[in-house]
């Protein structure tokens, strides 16, 4: 069996330091063979640099996913091609710097792992997930791409719930898991739908839960009541790690537990 544990967006300080002081035991205790983690809020609330990448890889992550925050931290579109392990998002414009995926293996399973943004109510310029994840598992699960995957963990940070769960129904049966993120509010719907992919609408936050997202509170909601914009910065209180842990049983080719886990600091 391999035992994968996805964690949800790690946002700021809080997140970064849960992570590293509590991943280590969480990899012995349950056994885990790889860690991905979406790393897209870890500078200050919003994107990524390579310092703060590496340090994450160092306290035991094995992949790093990002999301529509992923240009925010100024140069590093320069840094991401550096980063092995570090992989943006899928469906951005083929132009666009960075790895669209990256493998890992562990027990004999090259795991290919990548993210896909959703388009409804986002932002930024992506083409559409669902295409580009046909296209993409075509590519890795075929024949014709050297270091083809055995198996692939797909990650849809998206807004729109329709959205994630369609594309868990679109891949059941293709990949190991589709698991969400976006939202930071870890949600109940853990499964491993009838083909055999396990699938979370999201894996809610890294960070600070005394807050609006993560978000000191004051700030969030005076926006609310005036609209008038303010800096928005990273909340301390209630730290934990929200995430999923997924076994997959690579005989049968199937996911057999997908279940939340929350590990309060």
């Amino acid at each position: 069996m391999l035992k994968i544990l996805f964690i949800g967006d790690i946002v700021g300080r809080p997140g970064r330091d849960i992570v590293t002081e509590r991943l280590p035991q969480l990899r012995q205790d349950l056994g885990l063979d790889v860690v991905i983690a979406n790393a897209e809020n870890a500078a200050a609330g919003a994107g990524l640099t390579g310092a703060l990448a590496r340090s994450i890889l160092a306290a035991g992550v094995d992949v790093i996913t990002l999301g529509d925050h992923v240009w925010d931290q100024r140069g590093f579109e320069t840094e991401i091609a550096t980063l092995e392990r570090v992989c943006r998002p899928a469906n951005l414009p083929p132009g666009c710097p960075g790895r669209d995926h990256v493998i890992v293996e562990a027990k004999g399973v090259r795991l290919a792992v990548f993210t896909l943004l959703g388009r409804t109510f986002m932002g930024l310029k992506a083409e559409c997930p669902f295409l580009a994840t046909d296209a993409l598992l075509a590519r890795l699960t075929g024949t014709g791409e050297t270091g083809a995957a055995d198996a692939t963990f797909v990650e849809i940070h998206a807004e729109a719930t329709s959205e994630k769960q369609a594309l868990g129904w679109h891949l059941d049966g293709r990949a190991v898991a589709v698991i969400g993120t976006h939202t930071h509010v870890p949600t109940a719907d853990a499964s491993v739908l009838p083909r055999g992919t396990a699938f979370l609408c999201d894996a809610g936050m890294t960070g600070p839960y005394a807050g609006v997202l993560g978000r000191a509170v004051e700030p969030v909601v005076a926006r609310f009541l005036d609209g008038m914009p303010r800096r928005f910065d990273v909340a301390e209180g209630d730290v934990r790690l929200s995430g999923v842990v997924v076994d997959y049983d690579p005989v049968t080719r199937r996911a057999v537990r997908c279940e939340l886990l929350t590990v309060r600091k």
